[in-house]
């Protein structure tokens, strides 16, 4: 009985030390906000931190919800986002690109939408933004993003060689806790016409080029962030000059469960139409 009852106890006390499965152990807004393309970082960049609160011992998630408004244009996206033990990070986005009025002038109708969907994945190489602050390297990240595009024979029309594609991305985020900034870096490698919504690869070009994506946010206090970004996008295509694309943003977590990022973002000419800035806002909810 003596025995049984040491190894019920013992059982008991490993139960209470074990981690919880989703412990939202991470600092508040440390994993960053959903992009337009579903993967962690800033509105339009890819950082290298893995999407959620959890640690390197649990698993965290979110869902969010994206909206753009442009002079011409609309851009709704929503999706879900999963990141396993701090080291991997898996997410499916569904895009869709309203031309609204714009369609007609266009000569494809009114309301016309290229739908995308968009699947990620990311793996964090070495270093923690969070806890490596006495170590000068930032933590590094690899990622690829898979995207579909519904309308090929639109996209070929316009002189886009292909309907789907595969980005692939390395990106450096290093966060200076004391001067509560975040500085993030990716090179990606891509054929994305206006982030894949056009296609990829064209007429002009058909080569995988390298483009830059930028963030620096200021941490104001531990719920609210403010900052910028910048992403260039490669030009192939003959019929529309493309553009770099740029944001301020202001993120703010209610708690581990809820944010919201609002920012004025400027993603220059899409498809002849010229001066494509408006308001973004996109919803998360998670843990």
């Amino acid at each position: 009985m003596l025995v049984a009852g040491l190894t019920a106890l013992a059982g008991s006390a490993s139960a209470a030390d074990a981690p919880a499965l989703f412990d939202s152990g991470r600092l508040l807004l440390t994993g960053g906000v959903s992009t337009v393309e579903g993967s962690g970082g800033g509105g339009l960049a890819s950082w290298a931190t893995i999407t959620g609160y959890g640690t390197r011992d649990s698993v965290g998630a979110n869902v969010h919800g994206t909206y753009v408004n442009l002079p011409d244009y609309e851009l709704r996206a929503y999706g879900v986002a999963v990141g396993f033990y701090d080291r991997v990070e898996v997410s499916y986005t569904r895009q869709q690109f309203d031309t609204g009025s714009t369609g007609a002038k266009l000569g494809l109708g009114s309301g016309f939408t290229f739908d995308q969907d968009i699947v990620g994945v990311k793996v964090k190489l070495f270093g923690d933004a969070v806890y490596d602050q006495d170590r000068w390297y930032p933590q590094v990240s690899v990622g690829a993003q898979y995207k579909k595009n519904d309308k090929g024979a639109i996209v070929h029309a316009v002189g886009g060689k292909d309907d789907s594609g595969v980005d692939y991305y390395v990106a450096a985020t290093k966060l200076f806790l004391n001067q509560s900034v975040l500085l993030n870096g990716t090179v990606r490698l891509t054929k994305a016409n206006q982030f894949g919504l056009l296609g990829f690869g064209g007429d002009k070009h058909n080569d995988y080029s390298a483009q830059f994506e930028g963030s620096a946010a200021y941490l104001l206090n531990k719920h609210l962030a403010i900052g910028v970004e910048a992403r260039t996008k490669p030009d192939n295509l003959g019929f529309a000059k493309e553009q770099d694309s740029y944001d301020v943003f202001a993120a703010y977590a209610l708690n581990k469960n809820l944010s919201v990022t609002a920012a004025y973002v400027d993603l220059g000419s899409i498809a002849t139409f010229k001066d494509q800035h408006g308001f973004y806002i996109s919803l998360q909810a998670g843990f």
